[in-house]
């Protein structure tokens, strides 16, 4: 049975995507390149901040150094907090608290596995009045790689279980929330079902590859996905 949800945080938690696409491009800018139309869907989405400047900058001829990659994440990560602490209501995505609300009367874990950087995920969860529901986050400050790479999921069990031994949680006893096939795929190469949210790719896109898929979080019957886990699962 399900024992742990993990949530993937931008186009799951918030509907924050134009915000990232506006400061990256105000990144590239500042460094005397455009971003193409089309190009940060098909580059960024699903990947980590790093990953998605290195990419940008490398399919420009340029081979940015760790250090130099750091500083404009940084930039980012402060330009990103401005705008954030200027709305005066976060852009989350509907039935999000009672879907959370949901989870905990199941008694489930919750955490969050993202490639946003912590101090993002931090704040939107402290304005949201969220933060005190997910114990276990897993940022790109946490580990070396990105989506589709199943490290941030695997890591997430790990502080799951270290947390909380009494579970002995096992990944088939993970449910992962994503948006973005990058995402679908990092949580099965991980052992763990999937409900896809067509928050970002459509519907279609994400049925062929997550277990489950919705159009929107208020959608998810979690008590009817419990009821569908196959004994072999359990």
């Amino acid at each position: 049975m399900i024992k742990a949800v993990i949530f993937d945080f931008n186009g799951a938690i918030i509907n924050d995507e134009p915000i990232h696409q506006q400061l990256i491009e105000e990144i590239l800018l500042e460094e005397n390149l455009v971003l193409k139309r089309g190009e940060y869907r098909k580059t960024c989405l699903g990947c980590s901040d790093r990953a998605c400047l290195r990419n940008l900058l490398a399919s420009r001829g340029r081979v940015a150094s760790e250090e130099y990659l750091t500083k404009l994440q940084q930039k980012k990560a402060r330009n990103y907090v401005e705008q954030i602490e200027t709305l005066e209501k976060l852009p989350l995505y509907p039935g999000l608290t009672d879907f959370i609300f949901k989870i905990r009367s199941s008694d489930l874990k919750l955490a969050i596995v993202s490639g946003a950087i912590r101090q993002e995920i931090e704040l939107v969860l402290k304005r949201a009045e969220l933060a005190e529901f997910f114990q276990i986050i897993i940022a790109s400050d946490d580990i070396t790689t990105a989506k589709p790479k199943p490290d941030g999921y695997l890591l997430a069990l790990e502080r799951l279980n270290q947390k909380y031994p009494e579970l002995n949680l096992q990944a088939n006893e993970c449910l992962a929330i994503e948006d973005t096939l990058a995402g679908v795929e990092a949580a099965k190469a991980a052992g763990m079902k999937v409900v896809g949210v067509a928050n970002t790719y459509p519907y279609h896109m994400l049925h062929r590859q997550s277990d489950w898929t919705v159009d929107y979080l208020n959608e998810l019957e979690l008590e009817r996905i419990q009821q569908l886990y196959s004994p072999e699962d359990e």
